[in-house]
């Protein structure tokens, strides 16, 4: 994949299964780094995804993703992860449609078929037992009655060669979705990973021309159409990789890495631990001069660390340091010098000159001013 540099502040977009975790449910050190490093650009990582919101956040949760947000089932809901919320999240967003006549004509074409409906944050409503792994989160018996009785953000349709009814059950109205040939995905009219991504993009303030998504399944091709930068999996189908503007790697060669790489600026960080890497990126990466804050929580360890910019006058945050979760600032210092980043020092060059400063929001931080050698 040839590097395309993308401006600080892109929207890059990351499918879950096949792309960021693999079928066995590993994922990669290097995937766990370029999210890190991308975070530290400056660019809004989103985690778009087909899983439920209960089985997305265990995966948010893998990755240190602590705020931002999420896309799960296939656009349905867009949450915003706030580690001061209950659950660890707030919804942004939720598409509910009337399920009743897609579940009817899918009983129709196969009165043996299994449905589920989706109970966000719990689990699902079934008219028979899924198999353990197959839906995540707690199953409960319901009759058909009760599965249409209320409006659903998302069902599942599952039968051997239910795909083959496919066009029959998109009369409905509603957004049907193939996972495989026994597997279908069912949303409101007109709800995928595209338009949930693109109201979240509007409610950013992100520019359209500054969005990348990075998939590997027919449930991403809307998306991938969406982006200014689509990016497919070397392992997809082909229906996928001829829709989008590049091809990267597989799961197994760390695809999603490689293309994440490409969207940072060109600074050597192969040699040096995360922490070193992420603020030589933040610093790159900053469009004017860079200023590390950081700020305890009740104990020695740092509860968060940013790098702010100085831009028409104003510092903004720039960026969050990932891997300083709960260093000291001794800690940052040493991977500052680790960097080759400069900063200023007392008067006998000892200690790094932090300023204590009061943010009109959130506890005492302090400061200090990094730039490049």
């Amino acid at each position: 994949m040839t590097a395309i540099r993308t401006k600080p502040g892109a929207m890059v977009a990351l499918d879950i299964d096949g792309t960021v975790m693999s079928p066995d449910g590993v994922i990669a050190a290097p995937v766990l780094r370029s999210i890190g490093l991308a975070r530290a650009a400056g660019h809004h990582i989103v985690l778009a995804t087909g899983r439920s919101l209960v089985g997305a956040l265990p995966v948010a949760e893998r990755l240190g993703l602590t705020d931002g947000h999420v896309v799960c089932s296939n656009g349905a809901i867009t949450i915003h992860l706030d580690s001061g919320a209950p659950g660890g999240y707030r919804y942004v967003r939720s598409e509910l449609f009337d399920p009743t006549t897609v579940i009817l004509r899918a009983r129709e074409v196969d009165p043996a078929v299994k449905v589920a409906v989706e109970e966000p944050g719990w689990g699902w409503r079934v008219n028979a037992p899924f198999e353990p792994g197959q839906v995540n989160g707690e199953q409960k018996i319901a009759s058909v009655a009760d599965l249409c009785a209320s409006p659903a953000t998302r069902l599942v349709l599952a039968a051997p060669g239910i795909r083959g009814h496919l066009d029959t059950l998109r009369m409905s109205g509603a957004t049907v979705t193939p996972a495989s040939q026994s597997w279908l995905d069912v949303t409101g009219p007109g709800v995928t990973k595209a338009t949930a991504l693109e109201a979240l993009r509007k409610k950013l303030g992100v520019p359209a021309d500054a969005t990348v998504m990075v998939g590997d399944s027919e449930n991403d091709l809307e998306a991938l159409a969406w982006a200014a930068r689509g990016i497919s999996m070397g392992h997809a189908p082909a229906a996928v990789r001829d829709a989008a503007d590049e091809v990267t790697g597989t799961i197994d060669q760390h695809g999603v890495a490689t293309a994440l790489t490409s969207l940072l600026p060109d600074v050597e960080t192969a040699a040096l631990p995360d922490l070193a890497a992420q603020l030589a990126v933040a610093v790159a990466s900053a469009p004017g001069p860079t200023v590390l804050r950081a700020w305890h929580g009740p104990g020695a360890a740092l509860a968060g660390t940013e790098v702010r910019t100085a831009v028409a006058r104003t510092w903004t945050r720039h960026a969050p340091i990932p891997a300083a979760q709960g260093v000291t600032m001794l800690d940052l210092t040493d991977a500052a010098d680790r960097a080759g980043l400069c900063y200023p020092t007392t008067d006998l060059g000892l200690r790094a000159r932090w300023t204590m400063t009061e943010p009109d929001e959130g506890p005492i931080a302090y400061d200090l001013p990094l730039w490049q050698r």
